[in-house]
Order: C-alpha cells, then structure tokens, then sequence
C-alpha cells in the first residue's frame, strides 16, 4: 500500500471556491498545472498510489477549506483532508471545531512559503494556545509549514503541549548541502528527541539532499536512524512539485532504496495511517 501523506487540490470554478491565498497573492504552481480532486485521483491510480492526505492550498484558498473538505467528503475512501484556520483570531479554536466536524482529519499551519518568503515570528504566540491544547486533548495532528529558524519556537509549544503530534512539512526545509554529518542541520535532529515530532518527506527534501556534498541516499539514512520511520511519511507535494504524481514516487523510492523494506512501509503507508486513522487500519511492517 502507498499513501501519499501530501497533496493539495484547485478547483476549476472560483465563483463557487473564491480565491483567497495567504500572503495577497495566487502561488504560481496553482494557476500553472492546477489539479482537481478527480484529476488528482487519476493521477494516483496511474501512479499506483491509494489513499492520500489533501493538505489545504493555503496559496490558494487560505482559511476557507471547502473545496478540500467537499473533495474528502466525496471520496472517503481514497482522502482524508488537512485544513487551516487562523489560530491567533478570536474565533480560530470554533472554526477548527467546525471543520473537523465537517470531516477533516488535520490542522495545518502556513507560516512560511511562496508566498509568503520568511519565519513568521507568531508560531508559538499565547493566542494559538487554544487551539493548540484542543489539538492536543483531541489527537489532532499540526502539519506545519515552516523553515528551520522557527525550530525554537516549535520547541516552546513541544513543552508547553508534551503530547501533541506534529509534521513538519518538508522537514522545515533544512539545509543540506554540507553533507554529512549535516552541521547546519543540527537543529532539526535535535527535534528527534520529542517524541511528538513527525517529518514530511518530500521533493522540497529531496531537492535540497541533491545539493552539494549531500546525497539523497545518505541524507535518508541519517534521518532515518536519528527519528526511525515510524516517524517519516512520504509526502508528494503534487501539483506543487513538478512533474507527474507516478515520478514524484520514482523520485522517492530512488532515495530510500537503501532503507530496510520494513522501514520503506512504514514511510510510504505506516506512519500517515498512524497519523490519519481515518485512512484506513495502520499498515505495518
């Protein structure tokens, strides 16, 4: 079984799903190679994948997730959907409430990307502790969008909530082209030791394991070792990332050939079944 942990879905009819990106504008990949729901599952059944996890394109729609809920809601059995609300506003903790029980399965948080270039500096702010503790009493995975400079405040919320679950999207997109043993890196294997801390494996990661004196093989090997696969999915970032869903998945099982067999389940179905119980019983190794 494979199930991609990280894909996202534009609707073709805007009056209906109005646009609404974070950070002002349009992300580019959206109106360049934009994919619907059906076409995302016609992509995953030519690349032999079966269930996946459609993440809120927050570069699209921002905090209004029907077109992602309506597409779980339509086809249960192959999605499970992330979704984004603004946690610092004064009704964030109700507008979670109200699109898990709509169906969604996650709660992502975008505070970085492209459209929106740096570390937003609001991440562990006193006015997400709300929806932060709700998250956490209610074993409702965060999915952060975020770059290696807001780790400390990652840090300050793995503290002040020990048993909440978090996947860092693109692993915070670390810095890797010093290879190994992957100095600049330091501060996300730090994280191995909260137990809560789960990494989104993508193309983003590896992209930046192709640079320099880094591999994506060996990269897989470290951080494989350092937070065990139970604790890494798989993620395509389709259509963000280029090329087709069927290469994406070439692309991956390219950089973890060298990981044992029990390992590649777990990062390729295990751990976002772990994560999702909506997906499905856990596919173990």
């Amino acid at each position: 079984m494979i199930i991609d942990s990280h894909t996202h879905v534009i609707a073709s009819d805007p009056e209906r799903y109005p646009l609404a990106p974070i950070g002002g504008h349009r992300s580019t990949w959206s109106e360049e190679r934009p994919v619907g729901g059906d076409g995302l599952l016609a992509a995953m059944d030519v690349a032999g994948i079966d269930k996946a996890v459609v993440v809120q394109a927050s570069t699209v729609y921002g905090h209004d997730n029907s077109y992602a809920a309506d597409m779980v809601a339509a086809h249960p059995d192959r999605f499970v959907g992330v979704f984004s609300v603004d946690v610092l506003a004064a009704d964030g903790l109700d507008q979670m409430k109200r699109w898990l029980d709509a169906g969604m399965s996650g709660l992502r948080l975008f505070t970085t990307g492209t459209t929106m270039p740096g570390q937003a500096t609001w991440l562990d702010d006193p006015r997400s502790f709300g929806a932060w503790d709700y998250a956490q009493a209610h074993d409702v995975p965060v999915c952060l969008q975020m770059t290696a400079d807001g780790i400390p405040m990652l840090t300050t919320l793995l503290v002040r909530f020990p048993k909440i679950r978090v996947l860092l999207d693109h692993l915070a997109r670390p810095k890797l082209a010093d290879g190994p043993p992957y100095a600049a890196a330091q501060s996300l294997f730090d994280l191995a030791a909260y137990p809560g801390v789960y990494l989104k494996l993508t193309n983003r990661t590896i992209a930046a394991a192709s640079a320099g004196a880094s591999t994506p093989r060996v990269f897989a090997e470290r951080v494989v070792s350092l937070f065990g696969a139970d604790r890494i999915a798989w993620g395509s970032n389709f259509p963000a990332a280029e090329g087709s869903l069927a290469s994406l998945l070439d692309e991956a099982r390219t950089a973890l050939r060298d990981v044992s067999d029990a390992d590649r389940k777990a990062i390729f179905a295990g751990t976002v079944s772990n994560l999702y119980p909506a997906l499905g019983e856990a596919v173990h190794g």
